[in-house]
């Protein structure tokens, strides 16, 4: 399968359902920029999501669309291997890429990819051809993990998936010695460091785990399924070995109860800094497809899937008795719900349901017949919902129509199922701005990726979307015809591209586009060229009266003779291109005049000329900050460069000082007067100018008649900016086939003295950016009861009335009936709607101690046999980031000295109670308050400076773990 950019893809698709040709969605060359880290290695960048940033096409669809389209210069094919992994065909969109080296040569590194089918010997293979090893010696490979612990891979035929080497990781090969011996078996750099941890001994449960790539969720839940004292105890005194259930169908034949006694014997034995589950990672790996290789995952995904492994390995039932569910049929809930707790039992018995399977009660009522059913369900865990806000915080950029404001940036608030027209009404409220005058576009890598209409939702505008909107201009005659523009600005490159055929130039986008509502009569070149550069005065600054950019109109043979002069193939086709695009009289000032002379090594005089002043008084607006001295005073009238576009003059000075706030047309002409040290840097930059001095044909500069020179050109474009289109109707510079696109063309030495990127680059932030972000609280209670709501059914999982015998789209309401000895509450951040993806980020607030379910539970008759309903927290397992990416940590009570823990991989920290609670908590662990252990050790001495424990390895700071500013002890 091949890699290709979803962006390039959707456009591609979108012009193929058009079918136009000549459409403005035409997708140019396929082009993978945004999915590489950088464009030197051409590494692709982490934790990409197949169908948000890219898709996968078969061979052939990719050869068909390479030949079509063609690629992006020098940039490599994607293409990645389908492996047959366990139960499943995936694709490799990341292959494995592992570090080798000599053991005897360890500073010689090479890097290589494999693929996780490729086995063992693969790897040794490709080590001996690139590190020279002579045929027959004999081999051996170490894996050195993250944390410089080394493994021996000592089974060749085993795949890399399975020995779990993952990218980032470093194979070792050593050759066995002339004596018989091992280079390995005398330095200790080979020795696995988790087995070699015997001097050590620490708190049993405080250990780290060691993150073997992208592992992060499973540590966070392993380590607060670890704090669940019941649990643990069960699997420390090895009760499951009687157990196991080998023959279970529904389970994993031991293995997974196997694998998870093993990483729970060594986190509790007291001897490892940090234990790595990597036998553990292989089995879950092997038995859920979902888990296999590194990508991040859900924490309580995986802690679903434990509990549910665990159970069926360890399920005391050997042969489950087919049982035939009874409606309630109106009798009395106790009995409906006994009867239902022992099926439950009689199918499933084991440690997993004894110590967190509870009871709800499920009640749907028909619509239509009023028929009311109630089960009994059994739970591991509850999945409570989180209060979603009705409205979205929105960060926008307004573009106004004065030319010399700068984008604003705005925070508006606006309701999360509104439409774009909602959007335009919240920031006209900041602006003063009519909605109806604004226009709302996405725009990426310089051009616009969408233009909104005001009826789409919002909902297809994602928070990292840069989103601009646009204020239009009111045109007086209404009448006619009203055209929104698209306006993208592009650099030629210095040379003509001859191998696309076209022997036209390269372009490359840059700046912000622009939107502009224009008259249909008004979209000649002049009257173009003349509204974009008042629209782009604030950043483009127009030549001043005596820095004309004059062209000389010769005969046309003269002209050709002269162009023999210039050097740097330019001209030339701006000849060609202005053959192909006349453009308006030369009588017009500051317009595009694209003649067959349009070049020649011309230079302006020293004196201004009066009938070359600008009549567009609102477009001059200079700025000090300009690039390059581009509008350095020193600098010489005569041209400093073989385009004659490149001259400047005294009056550019003035621009340069920033004089040239008011109106070129309100300011005395300046006459051209140069000092001595002007002069004499004049004559150092005419010396090293490569175009031919400006006495050099003076019969020729005496024929020549002065005309104007465009600072760029027009070009009908697609909506990517990269194909030329045709002209439009009546020598219009745009088509009117659809939504019309132009770019102007600028030289690079034109874009370097005329535009001021700097400036171009400015934005100013609203009073709104500056208000914090109010972070909304929720109490534990508020989730538990929008879990306990009447809800209605969705239509894709309707119920199937008994008495109407159709489905229907019932009402339904849970309310909780039993609770287990450890309940777990899974905080529901993640909201996924038809039209939706986010992550909640509030605080929910939770207590540590004496939670109450008394009042929520529905059985109100407690009789003096019932446990009671109050809780106390024992672990949290925490998600920091957001929806595609982010990091598993936990917080959890050691059993044995009651102490709160902070673990973040294989770093371990103390922790306060009051750091628990923070907007990151997404599954937590309460404990009965009437099973609770009391601790068996006293809790140690949390200070740095007493402390004086043997686990105890450095005191810092640990401020990356977002813990605040006091002190913790890390458990490296």
């Amino acid at each position: 399968m091949y890699v290709v950019d979803r962006r390039w893809f959707e456009q591609w698709k979108e012009f193929v359902e058009t079918g136009d040709q000549n459409s403005s969605s035409f997708p140019g060359q396929i082009d993978n920029t945004e999915l590489f880290e950088d464009l030197d290695s051409y590494h692709l960048k982490e934790r990409l999501v197949e169908n948000e940033d890219f898709v996968l096409v078969p061979a052939e669809a990719w050869h068909k669309l390479l030949a079509w389209y063609g690629m992006v210069d020098d940039q490599p094919p994607l293409e990645r291997k389908v492996v047959d992994l366990p139960s499943t065909l995936k694709v490799e969109v990341y292959p494995v890429e592992i570090f080798l080296c000599l053991h005897s040569n360890m500073e010689n590194v090479i890097t290589a990819q494999f693929s996780r089918a490729d086995n063992i010997h693969s790897i040794q293979r490709a080590m001996c051809q690139a590190f020279s090893v002579p045929p027959g010696s004999e081999c051996r490979l170490w894996m050195k993990s993250s944390d410089s612990s080394c493994e021996r891979l000592r089974n060749v035929h085993m795949s890399v998936l399975d020995a779990c080497l993952s990218s980032g990781m470093t194979v070792i090969m050593e050759t066995r010695n002339a004596d018989g011996t091992w280079p390995s078996s005398r330095p200790q750099i080979m020795r696995n460091s988790v087995e070699d941890q015997d001097s050590y001994r620490g708190q049993p449960g405080v250990c780290g785990l060691t993150n073997l790539g992208n592992t992060c969720f499973m540590n966070s839940a392993l380590q607060c399924l670890s704090n669940t004292p019941p649990l643990t105890e069960y699997f420390l005194q090895s009760s499951y070995l009687e157990e196991l259930n080998f023959t279970n169908p529904l389970g994993m034949k031991g293995e997974i109860a196997e694998a998870y006694a093993d990483v729970i014997k060594q986190m509790w034995s007291g001897r490892h800094y940090s234990v790595v589950p990597r036998v553990f990672k292989t089995k879950v790996g092997h038995f859920a497809s979902q888990f296999l290789g590194y990508q991040q995952h859900d924490s309580q995904e995986l802690l679903s899937f434990l509990l549910d492994g665990l159970h069926e390995d360890l399920n005391r039932v050997k042969n489950k008795e087919y049982i035939e569910l009874r409606d309630a049929d109106g009798r009395p809930d106790q009995e409906v719900a006994e009867e239902a707790w022992r099926n439950h039992r009689r199918r499933n018995d084991s440690v997993i349901v004894d110590t967190f399977h509870g009871l709800f009660k499920s009640t749907l009522v028909c619509p239509e017949c009023h028929k009311v059913s109630v089960t009994f369900d059994p739970f591991c865990y509850l999945s409570v919902p989180l209060p979603v806000s009705k409205e979205r915080v929105m960060e926008v950029f307004f573009v106004s129509l004065d030319p010399y404001a700068k984008p604003v940036q705005h925070r508006v608030v606006v309701p999360k199922a509104g439409k774009v027209s909602d959007l335009c009404t919240a920031l006209s409220e900041m602006t003063n701005v009519p909605p109806t005058r604004m226009v709302v576009a996405d725009v990426f890598n310089h051009r616009f990726y969408k233009i909104y209409n005001t009826e789409e939702s919002l909902s297809c505008i994602l928070d990292r979307d840069d989103i601009f909107v646009y204020e239009l201009s009111v045109l007086e005659e209404q009448q006619e015809e009203q055209v929104l523009l698209a306006l993208y600005l592009r650099e030629r490159s210095h040379y003509r591209d001859y191998g696309s055929g076209s022997s036209s130039y390269s372009t490359t986008l840059f700046g912000h586009p622009l939107l502009l509502n224009v008259l249909r009569s008004s979209c000649s070149r002049e009257a173009l060229y003349n509204l974009f550069l008042q629209r782009l005065a604030r950043y483009v600054r127009p030549p001043d009266p005596s820095e004309e950019l004059e062209e000389e109109e010769e005969e046309e043979d003269d002209e050709e003779e002269l162009d023999k002069t210039q050097t740097n193939g330019i001209s030339d086709d701006e000849e060609q291109e202005d053959v192909e695009n006349p453009g308006p009289s030369q009588t017009e000032p500051c317009c595009s005049d694209p003649s067959p002379s349009s070049q020649s090594d011309d230079t302006v005089t020293a004196e201004p000329q009066p009938e070359v002043n600008h009549t567009q008084s609102s477009m001059d607006h200079s700025d000090t900050e300009t690039t390059n001295g581009s509008m350095n005073q020193t600098e010489p009238v005569c041209s400093a460069d073989t385009n004659s576009s490149n001259s400047t003059g005294d009056s550019g000075s003035i621009a340069g000082t920033g004089a040239a706030s008011e109106p070129p047309a309100e300011q005395p002409q300046q006459p051209c007067e140069t000092t001595e040290e002007e002069s004499e840097e004049g004559k150092q930059e005419e010396a090293c100018s490569p175009s031919p001095p400006a006495n050099e044909h003076p019969a020729k500069r005496r024929a020549c008649r002065k005309k104007r020179k465009s600072l760029f050109t027009i070009q009908a474009v697609n909506s990517n900016g990269t194909t030329e289109r045709g002209m439009g109707e009546g020598g219009s510079a745009v088509s009117f086939s659809s939504q019309p696109y132009v770019a102007i063309d600028w030289d690079p030495d034109m874009k370097k003295r005329f535009y001021n990127e700097n400036e171009a680059e400015k934005y100013v932030k609203h009073a709104s950016m500056e208000v914090p972000q109010q972070q909304t609280t929720v109490q534990l209670q508020e989730c538990i009861e929008l879990f306990t709501t009447v809800e209605t059914l969705e239509e894709e999982n309707p119920w199937y009335c008994p008495v109407c015998k159709k489905h229907q789209l019932a009402t339904k309401k849970l309310d909780l009936w039993s609770l287990p000895e450890v309940l777990i509450i899974h905080l529901k951040r993640f909201s996924y709607t038809k039209f939706t993806r986010e992550k909640l980020d509030s605080i929910v607030d939770f207590p540590l101690r004496d939670l109450d379910f008394s009042g929520c539970l529905l059985r109100k008759t407690v009789s003096s046999e019932e446990p009671p309903s109050r809780y106390d927290l024992i672990a949290v397992s925490n998600h920091y980031g957001g929806l595609r990416d982010g990091h598993y940590t936990s917080y959890a009570r050691n059993k044995d000295n009651g102490q709160w823990y902070y673990f973040d991989d294989s770093k371990v920290t103390y922790a306060r109670e009051d750091q628990i609670m923070t907007n990151a908590a997404y599954v937590l662990f309460y404990h009965r308050q009437d099973k609770i252990r009391i601790p068996t050790l006293p809790a140690p001495n949390t200070s740095p400076a007493s402390s004086t424990q043997s686990d105890i390895t450095s005191c810092k700071d640990d401020e990356a773990a977002g813990l605040g500013a006091s002190s913790y002890v890390a458990m490296e």
